[in-house]
């Protein structure tokens, strides 16, 4: 395939969306208001938060799930069984990683912090997490992954399985992620703790499982 037919598929696709986009109906109701009404029970105080871990937390469940799937599917392909060459690195690289990286880390525990009641959260806080992965395995600080051992995958899959271990519980108690009022807060920020750590694994797994070599494989 010639790349200017690519980029006329992808230009017409791009249009495609932002008409059908524009020829969206006005919603048939306001959900703010809704949401703003209920917002003092659902234990944090951003509405944003409020939705994705509270009013539709089971959604957020099965997008983890998803994104831990497709990790495992990586994993299930075996992609280590042909291990790239090592490269070099670059020692200003390496330096700049040493700088940055301890204050992503203090910017992803501010950003999960801050989730209950401004813009933040797990996701935003894993998205720095995974980005300080990425950049230590590039200045050549950590090693890229071949497989796994228990230990790293326990880490992978715990946010998700306290997500899970929370939802069955609150629904053998009443409804599937139905959080009792006086410790909703608590349970999402546990929630949200766990699926930091998981969901920055994650995410910098799927970059530090396709730049492996055989001289610097993970522990």
């Amino acid at each position: 395939m010639k790349p200017w037919t690519v980029v006329v598929a992808v230009l017409a696709g791009a249009l495609a969306l932002i008409f059908a986009m524009l020829d969206l109906p006005a919603p048939a109701f306001d959900l703010l208001p809704a949401v703003t009404t209920h917002l003092p029970a659902s234990g944090v105080e951003h509405p944003v938060t409020a939705v994705l871990l509270n009013y539709r937390a089971y959604d957020t469940l099965l997008e983890v799930a998803v994104l831990l799937l497709a990790l495992i599917g990586i994993l299930a392909l075996g992609i280590d069984a042909d291990p790239v060459a090592p490269r070099p690195v670059e020692a200003m690289l390496s330096i700049l990683a040493r700088l940055i990286v301890p204050a992503m880390i203090v910017m992803a525990v501010y950003l999960l912090w801050a989730g209950a009641h401004r813009p933040g959260g797990a996701f935003q806080a894993a998205a720095v997490l995974a980005a300080g992965g990425v950049l230590l395995q590039l200045g050549g600080l950590i090693a890229s992954w071949s497989a796994p051992r228990a230990r790293l995958r326990w880490s992978i899959a715990g946010g998700f399985l306290i997500f899970l271990g929370v939802a069955l519980v609150t629904g053998l108690e009443s409804t599937l992620l139905q959080y009792p009022m006086p410790i909703a807060g608590r349970l999402i920020l546990l929630i949200e703790s766990g699926l930091t750590i998981s969901l920055g694994l994650i995410l910098s797994g799927l970059f530090l499982l396709l730049s492996r070599d055989r001289k610097n494989e993970a522990p």
